[in-house]
């Protein structure tokens, strides 16, 4: 990341920048495992950025915390144990717990100071999450704890940074991890996992080799992508299970989130459902055509 005056430079690829007006630098500093920043701007609001990379902003998180839990969540007919890999904002922990079927959230974040830094600055994402006494939080590497732990889940949702060479994530989206994972879910159990940029420039750099490598472990995958500005493209997600998915081609997301949730949402409906799982022919193709498995002895990271 540049800061230059007053604007927040990212680079979106090695050829593209994008700028963002920064009102207040809010936070910058560095943890044991990354750098963090907290900026504040009239187009966005608040914005957690890890290494120079934009994780969620309060204009548009919503509809990433919407997509990669409520659709999962509903695949199940009432979640009780969940667990969340990564998360520092609280977003998707607070999604989690307005199934009132949750009995406990697991969050396990490696990094404890991003997390209280996260407490401090961003209490729009969290709205108190952390506080909730179903909230089990947990600092330490999700692979180890899920490898090590005799806990079974319903749900596990993996909201990880993006896999980088040399982040803090990069064998947290490989075969040999899915099988971890997989060994912790209850019989009709549901994994899912954002699985990085899915627009037209960028779809083969993770999202379709994530798809296609969780369907050699999972007997049935979907694919999502939703727009998030902040991103500047489309965005993937991957939900795998080895029980058939729920019809939910109609409005029956209006009405399981009528039943199951006791807060309403802003993003995420049947119509938002019916959208988000119609990709688009470039991405169809590409994950049919995709080949690759991440592995842990040959990892495949974003640019």
């Amino acid at each position: 990341m540049d800061m230059s005056g007053n604007w927040f430079i990212e680079s979106v690829y090695p050829d593209l920048n994008v700028m963002l007006q920064v009102r207040h630098v809010l936070y910058s500093g560095e943890t044991a495992y990354q750098k963090v920043e907290v900026l504040d701007s009239e187009l966005f609001g608040r914005s957690l950025v890890l290494d120079g990379k934009t994780q969620s902003t309060e204009r548009d998180e919503h509809i990433y915390h919407e997509t990669l839990v409520h659709p999962a969540m509903f695949c199940h007919p009432g979640p009780k144990q969940v667990f969340i890999g990564g998360g520092g904002e609280g977003g998707t922990l607070r999604e989690a717990l307005v199934h009132k079927s949750v009995e406990r959230v697991t969050m396990v974040d490696l990094d404890p100071e991003v997390i209280e830094l996260c407490r401090k600055y961003l209490p729009n994402h969290h709205r108190g999450s952390f506080d909730d006494p179903r909230t089990n939080l947990l600092h330490e590497d999700a692979r180890g704890y899920l490898k090590n732990t005799s806990d079974y889940y319903d749900t596990i949702i993996l909201d990880l940074v993006d896999p980088l060479e040399g982040g803090t994530a990069a064998l947290l989206y490989t075969q040999e991890f899915y099988a971890i994972a997989k060994a912790r879910l209850n019989p009709g159990g549901v994994l899912v996992t954002q699985s990085g940029p899915a627009g037209l420039l960028s779809y083969t750099e993770c999202f379709t080799t994530i798809f296609h490598t969780l369907g050699t472990l999972f007997n049935h995958t979907k694919a999502a992508q939703v727009h998030i500005p902040a991103f500047q493209t489309l965005w993937g997600f991957t939900i795998a299970s080895d029980t058939a998915f729920p019809d939910t081609s109609g409005d029956e997301a209006d009405a399981e989130a009528a039943r199951r949730l006791s807060n309403p949402l802003k993003y995420y409906d049947s119509e938002s459902h019916r959208n988000m799982f119609a990709l688009p022919k470039f991405q169809r193709e590409g994950l049919e055509r995709e080949d690759r498995v991440n592995k842990d002895s040959d990892p495949v990271f974003m640019i």
